[in-house]
């Protein structure tokens, strides 16, 4: 019954906003009620229940999306993106933008979370789209599918470092074996996704405000190690942070302020302080030029945000409605490998839920006791669960409505192109998971 409401829910949600065109925001949170109502919570609770589940979405993201676009747009306004897409073009051509998205995308993503590398990197896209002329999924869909195969199947990211601590894994390890895996996956979905016909058949424009529209001529532009240093600037904090937290332990004022610094939302802060002064005062723009820049992309952020804090709602009414427990208890006591059984019950709560989050810590939670005795590598069990939770992103992830706003997608598009692509990359995991397992057995180890 649990599912079957899902399942309705989400079919709802779709005419709703397909066939009546409701406004997201709006057909998210009357779907939402409806969920918490058929589900049995009480109806004094469900106001709450969809604050907190707003509240939980938007503090995570609000800071990180807003700070970050905020940054690109003022990299934008003054030239500095496309002094970044002008030099990504020479050294790989117009040709191979695909695979400079990749790899740009892969080496930030490694330690970056999706929704951070995601606005950091995506006015870079946006700029290349305008100076080749190439289609916006042509060049923006390589750069989500890369990050999102990152941020899915690879610690120090939040999913896979919880179900690491679960089953007592290396997170070293688990790192190092999910390269294997994360990198050649991702590189062919990322490669071959925007080749096929349905993709192609899309041309979304780039969303109003979320980039300047002025072409520079050289001399007008940052230079490049500027406007390298300010779009790496957040990727040396958090990364820097991330191996720190890896490597060294204890309790210091030192340990401390790196991880403050390495914050999301302040490696960010920093990053846009540092951006408005060098791509403002230093080279010889008014502060409100500037300011107008930031403003105009908060502005344009207003309703995806609206958007993703709905997305959130949705998603807590379905944690505090029992899905998951249902699916915990009908999933006990199946007799199959450890390693699919974790990944297919992520992949269930996954589907039900649309957290992420929740799919692999319910999922380690269930799958811990067949550890023990399989004689299978924690760090494989813990890529297993990772590699499920990435599949079928669709209307319950807030994820999905970030991806769809920012590609100016409509839902039906974003779920051809995102819910196909994840839930192949999750497959793809499994193989790869199964086929690392096989291969440590093999050479003894």
């Amino acid at each position: 019954m649990p599912l079957l409401v899902v399942g309705i829910s989400v079919l709802v949600l779709l005419f709703l906003m397909t066939r009546t065109k409701l406004n997201g925001f709006a057909a998210l949170l009357l779907v939402a009620v409806g969920v918490a109502l058929v589900q049995g919570i009480p109806v004094a609770d469900i106001p709450d229940v969809l604050s907190e589940g707003i509240g939980g979405q938007i503090g995570d993201t609000m800071l990180v999306i807003g700070l970050g676009a905020m940054v690109g747009r003022v990299m934008g306004d003054s030239g500095a993106a496309q002094r970044i897409a002008g030099t990504l073009l020479d050294a790989f051509g117009p040709r191979w933008v695909q695979v400079a998205m990749v790899v740009t995308s892969m080496l930030i993503g490694v330690t970056m979370f999706y929704e951070v590398a995601f606005v950091i990197i995506v006015p870079i896209a946006f700029t290349l789209v305008r100076v080749t002329g190439a289609k916006l999924l042509w060049v923006g869909l390589p750069m989500s599918i890369s990050l999102s195969t990152m941020h899915s199947f690879l610690p120090p990211h939040p999913g896979p470092t919880a179900v690491a601590a679960t089953f007592h894994a290396s997170v070293g390890h688990t790192l190092f074996y999910g390269l294997f895996i994360a990198v050649p996956a991702g590189a062919l979905v990322a490669l071959l996704w925007p080749r096929l016909p349905f993709v192609r058949a899309m041309d979304p424009s780039i969303p109003k405000g979320l980039v300047g529209e002025r072409e520079f001529e050289d001399g007008e532009m940052p230079g490049l190690g500027w406007s390298l240093s300010v779009a790496l600037f957040p990727v040396v904090l958090i990364a820097g942070a991330a191996v720190v937290d890896m490597t060294a332990s204890g309790d210091s004022p030192f340990l401390h302020f790196v991880a403050f610094i390495g914050s999301a939302p302040i490696a960010l802060m920093l990053t846009l302080l540092l951006a408005i002064w060098a791509f403002g005062p230093r080279i010889g723009r008014s502060l409100a030029d500037v300011n107008a820049s930031c403003t105009s992309a908060a502005q344009s952020m207003a309703m995806i945000l609206l958007v993703i804090g709905a997305g959130g709602a949705f998603k807590n009414v379905l944690v505090e409605g029992g899905i998951s427990d249902y699916i915990k208890d009908a999933t006990d006591g199946w007799s199959i490998s450890p390693i699919v059984l974790a990944w297919l019950i992520a992949v269930i709560l996954r589907v039900a839920l649309g957290s992420a989050t929740v799919a692999v810590v319910t999922a380690s939670g269930v799958v811990l006791p067949l550890l023990a005795g399989s004689g299978i590598h924690p760090e494989i069990m813990v890529l297993a669960v990772s590699c499920g939770s990435i599949a079928f992103s669709h209307v319950n992830d807030p994820g999905f409505w970030l991806f769809k706003e920012y590609f100016n997608l409509s839902v039906v598009e974003a779920i051809k192109v995102r819910t196909t692509y994840t839930t192949v990359l999750a497959v793809l995991g499994l193989g790869g998971v199964l086929a690392l397992e096989w291969t440590l057995d093999l050479l003894g180890l």
